[in-house]
């Protein structure tokens, strides 16, 4: 009997995180940077070029094939659908989730370990980037294996949490190339607690078999090439540190952080403020290496909202201690619970009440996300107004989760996260089902591609078309009874050709689609 009951409880801990990872209804993707990574998958699939990342006829020699050739694996296996294309991302959501719950285990108890990848789950950083098919949550989930492997080695006789350590490194690379020593650089004050790791053979034979991919990788593309492709991938890290479009101030992460941390900014404050008194694991892995970290990416030229998702799993786990230790503190309990049940649901409902009277109209979002929304966030701050002094820590915690639990999962099933470019969908499927279109590949005129919106609009509109042609150089290469998706309007009218517009509309514009007679 009990072991039923441990059993269903095991079930109930998988079987609550299902509302906050799975989506089935209609998906479409935004341009940069899934819909550019989904698209080189599509071009893999399509040239059966496994080795070189396209970019039309061309090579982008930028980045890595990684991620590409995950999405393109995956719809090779489970058929050429858009689901199939987030499947790399959703594993590697699962598995950070559960490895955030292991460190909880590993780090404080087993007792509340649900609740550190709730808390994950329930972020705003995390459950946008869950649900784009980027490197990002990929990346993350192993440098969240590196920690736990790192916790978890208590001597030399660990060999495999050793051997484990070594291959995150090279797989980490093979996502996001340098950005692997930020991580590594962050966690030196702890190297020296462990410095017996690097005499262990089982390290460097792990970190061989993690960096076989990209070698297999490197010499595989490397005929093709003038130079090596680390050269590339050097440049690119050039281009970073240096100043360019992403650059921002040195204080950038400290809002942006607390904003994209949020519900759970405050609490994950809190917990890395007390975990400086605790054990020597806990205080470096869960102080210690998220600040050096930041102030890391604090120095780098580059700065996006999505760097510090891989230690959004140690400010989970950071938040679960300042909850825990706002709720056993005389001093500040009382602040705590007016602040949540009372400012912070006020807030929520003045918030929800302002949209839906004066902005629902002025936003581009249909009934059903309309209403999704408005109820997730009612249904947030009616929880949070439950807390009250008497509660037990159990019940406390339940009461916290549920109000980002349902946010959360109204957010996904509403489709705001997943069906992202809606509009543009909807226009395409229109598109589609042209029986000029289903009978012969479009092409697409590259000399339209003069700036972010026309390529932003057109990687959008390629993803969705259903049988995609070759890059032209320019509309003058279009041979008849061809069609082609182009912005040079100009061109087809004053030249000796005759051109039919198949179709033109706001939401693809500035791209038309062209039939040459």
């Amino acid at each position: 009997m009990v072991n039923k009951i441990l059993k269903f409880r095991n079930l109930f801990k998988l079987f609550v995180f299902i509302p906050l990872i799975f989506y089935f209804g209609k998906r479409s993707y935004i341009a940069f940077d899934e819909g550019f990574y989904a698209l080189q998958a599509r071009w893999i699939l399509d040239k059966g070029n496994w080795t070189i990342p396209l970019w039309w006829d061309g090579y982008v020699l930028d980045r890595t094939i990684g991620l590409q050739f995950l999405i393109a694996k995956s719809q090779d296996f489970f058929g050429r659908n858009i689901f199939s294309a987030y499947l790399p991302t959703t594993v590697a959501g699962i598995l950070m989730l559960f490895i955030t719950y292991k460190l909880h285990e590993e780090l404080f108890s087993k007792k509340y370990a649900i609740i550190s990848p709730l808390i994950l789950s329930t972020t705003y950083l995390w459950f946008d980037y869950s649900h784009l098919a980027t490197q990002d949550i990929i990346y993350s989930s192993l440098v969240t294996i590196g920690l736990f492997a790192l916790v978890k080695i208590k001597s030399k006789n660990n060999k495999f949490y050793i051997l484990l350590f070594g291959i995150w490194i090279g797989l980490a690379f093979m996502m996001k190339t340098f950005l692997v020593f930020i991580p590594l650089i962050s966690l030196l004050p702890y190297f020296f607690i462990k410095k017996n790791l690097f005499f262990s053979k089982f390290f460097w034979v792990g970190l061989l078999i993690g960096f076989i991919p990209y070698l297999f990788w490197t010499f595989s593309i490397n005929p093709y090439l003038e130079k090596n492709i680390i050269f590339y991938l050097f440049e690119k890290f050039n281009f970073l540190s240096s100043k360019n479009n992403f650059t921002n101030p040195f204080y950038y992460y400290l809002w942006n952080i607390p904003t994209t941390f949020m519900p759970w900014s405050f609490f994950a404050i809190i917990g890395t403020i007390q975990n400086i008194s605790q054990s020597k694991d806990n205080k470096y892995i869960l102080t210690f290496f998220p600040l050096i970290l930041i102030i890391t990416l604090s120095i780098f030229s580059t700065k996006t909202p999505y760097y510090p998702l891989q230690i959004s799993s140690i400010f989970s786990l950071n938040a679960y201690v300042g909850v825990r230790y706002l709720f056993n503190s005389k001093r500040y309990k009382q602040i705590f619970l007016f602040i949540t049940s009372k400012i912070i649901p006020l807030i929520i409902f003045s918030l929800t009440f302002t949209y839906y009277f004066f902005f629902k109209n002025t936003i581009n979002l249909n009934s059903k996300e309309n209403i999704f929304l408005i109820l997730g966030l009612l249904f947030f701050g009616i929880s949070w107004s439950f807390l009250k002094q008497k509660n037990s820590f159990k019940e406390l915690l339940i009461i916290l989760i549920i109000g980002p639990y349902l946010l959360t999962s109204f957010l996904l099933q509403s489709g705001l996260f997943t069906d992202r470019s809606r509009e543009l969908r909807e226009k395409m499927e229109y598109v589609s089902s042209l029986d000029i279109v289903k009978n012969q590949p479009i092409k697409v005129d590259k000399s339209g591609i003069k700036n972010s919106l026309s390529q932003s609009k057109i990687i959008r509109i390629a993803l969705l078309t259903p049988k995609l042609g070759e890059g032209l150089e320019s509309i003058d290469q279009l041979k008849k009874s061809e069609l082609v998706w182009t912005t040079d309007l100009k061109r087809i009218n004053i030249n000796d050709f005759s051109f039919k517009v198949i179709y033109e509309n706001d939401t693809l514009k500035p791209w038309k689609l062209i039939l040459k007679n």
